[in-house]
């Protein structure tokens, strides 16, 4: 069994990432500007953008946080997003989810320009990756594609087993490892809520993607010898020992699975970090004009 070490992978990336930044600085040319929104004061919400700050730190990159009162009105956001861009020197756009309940953030996502939809989420950015056209993908199942190329798994010809049909996790990954791409070209079987023998389709995969947001959800009696198990989930649980008064448990009971594994992701350590790298990439590439990171 080997571990998916997304710290390690985040950090080649990033490194990577400040070499090319560095080259354009030297170049005089402009270098990546993220602008980050994040709005109220949700703990898991500031670990996380904090975290994007930091890297785009580490990267060279220019960031621009925007904190706004859980009370803000629907129009004063969306009026911020759109002077986002109109701003020609930012390249790259986030809004923080989840938003207030009186937030519309299906209305926030569409209001947010496709070319600095770093995040992956507009219509058109999902519509593109969908057609195989070069577009901005979600940053967790783009961070799982690069995570598999940079560990050489094998994919084409596997079975995949997506367990979580969301629109940031699921159903892109699904699409990316059906396509016609390295990593890729696998059979794919979108599994949810409502899948019956679930537990009897897992045992046929090469590869699961649990994206479910349920703790120790996949057991080991899911999941064949060899498998690949790539663990999305990020669920916190009480725990009294620790100062937080909770800790970080994934949706797969990693103890009992792990050993029945050929390659498995840890939580936390695993795609939470390939998240924010496929989030830096993906602005870099709009700063450079690419509109998209993958084909």
């Amino acid at each position: 069994m080997q571990i998916l070490d997304g710290k390690l992978v985040s950090e080649a990336i990033k490194a990577q990432l400040a070499t090319q930044v560095a080259e354009l600085k030297a170049a005089g040319k402009k270098v990546p500007h993220l602008a980050a929104i994040l709005v109220g004061n949700n703990p898991a919400s500031e670990t996380y953008v904090a975290s994007k700050v930091k890297s785009c730190a580490e990267c060279g990159y220019n960031s621009t946080l925007l904190r706004f009162d859980e009370q803000i009105s629907e129009k004063h956001l969306l009026d911020q997003i759109i002077l986002l861009n109109e701003n020609a020197d930012v390249d790259g756009i986030l809004v923080q989810l989840p938003l207030p309940k009186h937030i519309n953030e299906e209305l926030v996502i569409n209001t947010i320009d496709p070319s600095k939809d770093v995040d992956g989420f507009h219509p058109m950015n999902v519509g593109k990756m969908v057609s195989g056209l070069p577009a901005f993908i979600p940053a967790t199942p783009y961070g799982i594609m690069l995570m598999l190329e940079h560990y050489n798994i094998p994919t084409a010809g596997k079975h995949a087993v997506v367990i979580g049909r969301s629109h940031i996790v699921g159903t892109p990954v699904s699409i990316l490892l059906s396509r016609n791409t390295n990593p890729g070209n696998c059979t794919v079987t979108l599994t949810h809520s409502r899948t019956q023998n679930l537990a009897e389709i897992c045992r046929q995969a090469d590869i699961i993607i649990a994206a479910i947001g349920k703790p120790d959800f996949v057991t080991a009696d899911m999941v064949k010898e060899g498998a690949v198990v790539v663990d999305v989930g990020i669920n916190r649980v009480e725990d009294a020992t620790k100062k937080s008064g909770f800790r970080l448990k994934g949706d797969v009971k990693f103890d009992e699975v792990a050993p029945k594994c050929s390659f498995i992701t840890p939580v936390p350590g695993g795609v939470g970090p390939m998240t924010i790298a496929a989030l830096l990439k993906n602005t870099y590439h709009a700063n450079i004009g690419l509109k998209g990171s993958m084909n």
